[in-house]
């Protein structure tokens, strides 16, 4: 398998909530919601960078779409990574997290592997990593 990953697709409870979140909360490009005309249609997706969109549908359309009965929510199955060019935009990012909403799970602090990071979570509780690595380099 080639690694081309296109779209990371986020199960959400209240579309609308989510969608208030990333695009006016974070700032997220998006064309806002699309396929409200079909049955489990309606979904969003936000501009990451070049190939890269997020997308948000709700987690009783994707039960439906994929035949596999809805769970219950675990935040642990995985984090989403946000890397950033310097501890200061870490605490800029957690900043804007929090006044859009979203729940801090570990305030921003120097890491036992040289970086610095911090957790929050999203409307729907997916944990979302900000984090600064100076072996890693991000340009603009």
């Amino acid at each position: 398998m080639k690694p081309r990953i296109s779209v990371i697709t986020l199960g959400v409870d209240d579309l609308e909530r989510s969608l208030e979140f990333y695009q006016d909360g974070l700032g997220l490009p998006t064309q806002g919601i699309v396929g409200k005309e079909f049955e489990h249609g309606a979904v969003a997706f936000f501009d990451l960078q070049p190939g890269l969109r997020l997308a948000i549908w709700e987690r009783k359309d994707i039960a439906h779409d994929t035949s596999i009965n809805q769970t219950a929510v675990s935040p642990t199955e995985f984090t989403i990574g946000h890397n950033v060019g310097s501890k200061e935009e870490v605490d800029i990012v957690m900043d804007q997290a929090e006044r859009a909403g979203a729940v801090i799970t570990v305030p921003a602090h120097d890491t036992f592997w040289g970086g610095y990071s911090g957790y929050f979570q999203d409307p729907d509780s997916h944990l979302w990593e900000v984090v600064w690595n100076p072996a890693w380099d991000f340009p603009e």
